[in-house]
């Protein structure tokens, strides 16, 4: 169902925030922007101005058209008359909980209110919101006019009915809504990332290499196969013709080696079960040998595309 959402505040207009800005306007809805400092306009012009060939290319767009753009520094202005509003203020439960009840107070009732938070529970930040049901956590990657996915995390209160307008929105904007069963700390990319973190702190921590060894392990390594295929469809291939089923029986026990700072989870029979009926619903009835193709079909291609690009960041 196409969204029927064409006006959108924007709360922040930080990195995240502008970010937002771009792409809606990218799809020609109408942003307020919304900021108390007035000096964050002139910023937010100039960040639209440099990112806007990116967008345009991405999108497909022949021109900018700012009048769609409407900067205010009154948050009731801001909210008022809006179907969407897009919070992008800094990670912090009083100034987000306070600001949603002060958003709840001048907004629609109904306008759905969505939290670009990195890992706080929206049941916390909406607990003095009126109508929390329309309140939820919509958190994008950096760069949002770029990166297509979206986490949605409900929060105890959040109602479906809102939850399926705000995908309906980011889907409108070009985005891939990625839904988070219940609200969890951190949610779910993040908390990949900040495991792949941790350990990394480790490994420079105790000498066993530099931040660019590092890097470079990710850049040459998996992360390339990363931009196509996530972990688990990534291990499945691992296993051969037998997939997840055999590298689980090969790799399985590597779990209980000294190989992570972290804990690793017990390999029961029912986890096991779960991440094999997980991945074969992945590979959607190709072979090993069909997904093997595509990724290296893909991955050549990729490393081809790169050479354009890695001698201006090396």
């Amino acid at each position: 169902m196409p969204s029927k959402i064409t006006k959108v505040a924007v709360i922040g207009t930080g990195v995240i925030g502008a970010g937002w800005i771009i792409r809606i306007l990218a799809h020609n809805k109408k942003v307020i922007a919304f900021d108390k400092d007035l000096k964050q306009e002139k910023s937010l012009t100039k960040e639209i101005r440099r990112a806007w060939p990116f967008a345009k290319k991405l999108f497909n767009k022949k021109k900018l058209n700012l009048n769609k753009l409407k900067f205010v520094n009154k948050l009731e202005e801001a909210v008022r008359e809006v179907d969407f509003i897009q919070e992008c203020v800094t990670e912090n439960y009083s100034l987000k909980t306070n600001l949603m009840h002060s958003i709840g107070k001048y907004a629609k009732p109904n306008a759905i209110i969505s939290s670009s938070s990195s890992g706080l529970l929206p049941s916390r930040i909406y607990s003095k919101c009126n109508n929390p049901k329309r309140g939820m956590i919509g958190h994008p990657f950096n760069p949002v006019y770029i990166l297509p996915g979206v986490e949605i995390v409900p929060g105890r209160k959040t109602q479906k009915s809102y939850i399926n307008k705000a995908k309906n929105f980011y889907r409108s904007i070009s985005m891939n809504p990625l839904m988070v069963k219940k609200e969890l700390p951190g949610y779910l990319a993040d908390r990949l990332q900040e495991a792949l973190w941790r350990e990394a702190l480790h490994i420079v921590n105790e000498g066993y290499a530099s931040t660019e060894d590092l890097d470079r392990a990710i850049e040459d390594g998996p992360g390339l196969r990363w931009s196509l295929m996530g972990v688990f469809l990534t291990y499945h291939l691992a296993g051969g013709k037998a997939g997840m089923k055999h590298m689980l029986e090969q790799f399985g026990p590597a779990l209980k080696l000294p190989w992570t700072k972290l804990k690793a989870p017990t390999l029961t029979k029912k986890l096991s079960q779960r991440i094999i009926k997980g991945t074969k619903k992945q590979a959607r009835g190709k072979s090993i040998e069909k997904i093997s193709n595509l990724r290296d079909e893909y991955l050549v291609n990729l490393l081809k595309m790169r050479k354009k690009f890695e001698t201006k960041l090396r």
